[in-house]
Order: C-alpha cells, then structure tokens, then sequence
C-alpha cells in the first residue's frame, strides 16, 4: 500500500500526467485499503486532487475506510487528508 502512494505522489509532485497509470492504482489500491496507514491515505487522496485527476470511487472508498480509523490519524495527515 506505501509503494501505491509512494508513486502517485511522486508522479503528483513532479506533475507527470499519467492517467493510466492512476487509473490502475485506483483500482488496484481500492480492494487492499484496509492495509494503509493514515499517511498512506492522506498521500494518496493528495496525489489525485494535486495531478487533478478525477478517482470518485477511490475516494469514496478512502473515506469509507478511513472514518473508523480516525483515531489513528496525527495532525498532519489530517492536514492532507
């Protein structure tokens, strides 16, 4: 699940359009997001709205997965998230 953020924030960051590329790891990362930890979510979901590139299902899913957990959460991936 890190390398999964890991890469599309990599990608964000630098601003590489790679829409195939999140494509995949929106589907890929949807069914194991339960094996993320907060940063992981916030890097994430950070990544998509940075690249500007549309993931509505990911989020969802993200937002599922996540509100449980909140506790989990320090202040900075609140920030992110």
């Amino acid at each position: 699940p890190q390398a999964f953020a890991n890469t599309v924030w990599a990608y964000a960051t630098a601003g590489h359009a790679a829409p195939e590329l999140f494509d995949a790891v929106a589907l890929e990362a949807q069914p194991r997001l339960g094996e993320f930890k907060p940063q992981a979510f916030a890097n994430t979901v950070w990544a998509y709205a940075t690249a500007g590139h549309a993931a509505p299902e990911l989020f969802d899913a993200v937002a599922l997965e996540a509100q449980p957990r909140l506790g989990e959460f320090k202040p900075q991936a609140f920030a992110n998230t």
